[in-house]
């Protein structure tokens, strides 16, 4: 792609095509129909007399005929020249002319019938392909003009194929091995099926596996030829018809189905990289425009760090034109880019998505905006900013912060972090204990006053209490998951053995690739196995050791529910146990009341305004929903003939609303809810509350109300547990409490 002006377009035609006949073309008319009266004139008004009409030379008058409803090319003819230095200026000239009547193209026909293509503006020489002048949301996937337009800008798309419809092909096709039909039915669709493969001598009974492909692909993809089947209404009748094919029927119903059968349809798309932008999300027009031989897509897919070392010395490798335009571009991109490494986010790359962002890297973003800002007298407040960060990127993370002082601002930090609090000018420690046994400052001050104070925080900073490690570590029982070329992300085709009957700890600095081996490879390829899962695995060649487990447990700190209905009581199985014995009470028997009398989700005993929320949600126009406790129940959930029943003079709304440790002592007798609370108390959470809504849990407290619960049930002792980062947000006690907790599964 090159612009020229026109001095040199002269010079190329005088250097290229000296001695020839030339005509100098003009073009009005590019691939696009046209009406020829309107055009006679448009061109009359040039003062030229010549066409060029689709390759032929016409003079130009009123009556011509040119067919309206066909693509033309028409051009001007501006000039007839031989090519000599001595007509240098009539040639000049002439392309003056073909510049202003063709807006900036021009075009040369030469006696070989040859046609020589120049334009001020982007464009190709030799095919004639041109471009619109570049403009900030060309580069943009998130502008029409920018974005891909198969994939809008996502750089992928969703589709429906064999492997997503087939997860297992060890079953049979009566058994249920093509997903979305289910096992056999005496429907229509299953006599298609049967038909197609009896003419192949093949029957529903055969595994998946044994199908030849040409067969697989008829099913898949239907066939144009006709098939027999007969007819059940009619016996020794057949009907001929079509077989449209699995994933062609699946494809219909995506696009133009009922919102029901979309939904259905999902469960077998699978996410694949655009095959137009191969995931760059932008179009190949913007995918041309490179400096140093890197477009723009292939610099946002380098990890920062990498990126900053690409803009070190690109103005060696740049012009002296392009580095009057890069001077002060290069000063604001270098700047944001040492924010972003200032902060521990070398290992991102800009093309990441928002959604796969921790709590802590999308924090550590916006902190960086900030010190960008330059902002002096600002009173800053972060949330556990070192959430999954390593202790080598902690180091920078505090200098930041450190960087946002020393400007002039406050920053308060609530923080967990040994490094962060010894780092810090002042420590204010809140306790002494969780819940309802905290809201009191325990101690304050400079951290080297602040050890000497004998609290629980002073004392794991100054040593006097730790988290002891285990004198004796286990031989585990033998065996071991084998997990070989795991390629996914950043993963270099790895092989990892997980020794079973232990406590397995994954590590490595941020970025290094841990949630792509254990949760986005091992997880789903475990789960796909014993559960039959459509969950996407990244590439990997083989594993081995999987009949050594029965089932796969992954705890996350995702909420145990997105709505006040949900609470730990619920979530833990435990509030049915609850609601039964308030069933089996005489009170409840006289009036006839069951357990569903004492959920809050049925009708009959929950309050109906609110319908058993305890809370009510307002929908604010201009600022996000608010919940209000509801005015008929005051927040109790039940009516008032509910609450009339009482267990130990508690209603049921009473004990909601214990925490559990005092749901612990008043339930003492009663083994079966006994257990499952427990639980709770083991995990570290005996001052939550068993109703306390999900949306008030933070994620560590979520994450240990799933570990009770998966603690409460029966184990197989072949179990797979993964957790993901769970002393996120615990203080250093309730680490041990959780390592406690899960040595003691481990030993089951």
């Amino acid at each position: 792609m090159v612009r020229q002006s026109e001095d040199q377009v002269r010079e190329q035609i005088i250097k290229q095509i000296s001695g020839q006949k030339l005509i100098i073309l003009a073009p009005v008319v590019k691939g696009r129909k046209c009406h020829y009266r309107e055009l006679f004139v448009q061109i009359r008004k040039t003062g030229y007399s010549k066409v060029r009409i689709d390759g032929e030379i016409h003079e130009l008058v009123p009556k011509m005929q040119v067919d309206r409803y066909k693509v033309h090319d028409i051009e001007i003819v501006i000039d007839r020249l031989v090519v000599r230095e001595d007509e240098r200026y009539r040639v000049t000239e002439s392309i003056k002319s073909a510049m202003r009547e063709g807006k900036g193209i021009v075009m040369a026909l030469d006696m070989n019938e040859n046609v020589h293509h120049f334009s001020k503006y982007l464009m190709d020489p030799e095919t004639g392909l041109s471009y619109d002048e570049p403009a900030p949301n060309m580069f943009s996937f998130n502008s029409p003009y920018g974005a891909c337009p198969t994939c809008n800008g996502l750089g992928h798309i969703e589709e429906i194929t064999k492997d997503s419809v087939i997860p297992d092909d060890e079953l049979s096709i009566s058994r249920g091995g093509i997903a979305p039909l289910g096992e056999y039915r005496d429907i229509w669709i299953f006599k298609k099926i049967e038909a197609i493969l009896k003419k192949q001598g093949l029957s529903i009974t055969t595994k998946i596996k044994d199908l030849p492909e040409d067969v697989m692909n008829v099913l898949l993809f239907g066939d144009e030829n006709p098939v027999a089947v007969k007819s059940v209404k009619y016996p020794g009748t057949d009907w001929y018809t079509k077989f449209e094919g699995i994933v062609n029927f699946l494809q219909k119903q995506k696009n133009s189905g009922s919102e029901k059968i979309q939904k259905w349809v999902k469960e077998y798309t699978v996410t694949q990289k655009c095959p137009d932008c191969h995931g760059a999300r932008l179009k190949q027009e913007a995918l041309h425009f490179k400096i140093d031989n890197k477009n723009i897509a292939e610099l946002a897919l380098l990890d920062i760090g990498k990126l900053q070392l690409w803009f070190d010395g690109l103005e060696s490798r740049l012009n002296q034109k392009q580095n009057i335009i890069a001077a002060g571009i290069l000063k604001e991109i270098r700047k944001r880019l040492k924010f972003l490494l200032n902060v521990g986010l070398d290992y991102l790359d800009l093309n990441r998505p928002l959604r796969t962002l921790s709590g802590g890297e999308a924090q550590r973003i916006r902190l960086a905006t900030q010190i960008g800002t330059q902002l002096v007298g600002v009173l800053y407040i972060l949330d556990e900013p070192s959430i999954g960060l390593h202790q080598r990127d902690n180091i920078k993370l505090i200098r930041s912060l450190k960087d946002l002082r020393d400007l002039g601002n406050t920053v308060i930090v609530v923080e967990h972090d040994k490094e962060m609090m010894v780092e810090s000018d002042h420590i204010i420690d809140i306790g002494p204990g969780p819940g309802l046994h905290g809201g009191h400052i325990v101690a304050e001050g400079p951290p080297e006053e602040f050890v000497k104070n004998g609290t629980l925080t002073s004392d794991f900073l100054n040593g006097i209490k730790r988290i002891e490690t285990p004198k004796k570590r286990r031989n585990g029982n033998g065996s071991e998951v084998k997990l070989l070329g795991a390629k996914g992300n950043n993963l270099k085709d790895i092989n990892v053995s997980f020794p079973l009957s232990k406590f397995i700890c994954v590590t490595g600095v941020s970025g290094s690739g841990k949630s792509t081996l254990i949760h986005e490879t091992l997880y789903p390829i475990i789960s796909r196995k014993l559960y039959r899962s459509r969950r996407e695995v990244l590439p990997y060649s083989s594993i081995e050791g999987l009949e050594h487990i029965d089932k796969v447990i992954e705890i996350d700190q995702s909420p145990i529910g997105r709505t006040p209905r949900s609470n730990p009581a619920t979530y833990t199985g435990v509030f049915s146990s609850i609601r039964s014995l308030f069933a089996e009470l005489p009170e409840s028997k006289i009036r006839g009341y069951k357990p569903g009398r004492f959920s809050f989700n049925v009708k009959g005993g929950r309050c109906e305004t609110c319908e058993g929320a305890g809370m009510r949600l307002i929908e604010m126009d201009f600022l996000p929903d608010v919940y209000v406790h509801c005015e008929t129940c005051k927040g109790k959930r039940y009516n008032r003939e509910t609450l009339e029943v009482r267990f130990k003079g508690k209603s049921i709304s009473d004990v909601l609303d214990m925490t559990v440790e005092n749901a612990v002592e008043f339930f003492e007798h009663q083994p079966r809810i006994l257990k499952t609370l427990k639980t709770l108390i083991d995990v570290g959470l005996g001052y939550i509350t068993l109703g306390q809504h999900a949306t008030t849990l933070s994620g560590g407290e979520a994450q240990r109300v799933k570990l009770s619960s998966e603690l409460s049930k029966k184990d197989t002792g072949k179990t797979f547990y993964i957790l993901d980062e769970p002393t996120t947000g615990l203080h250093f006690q309730d680490i041990q409490h959780l390592i406690d907790v899960l040595q003691k599964l481990v030993n089951k």
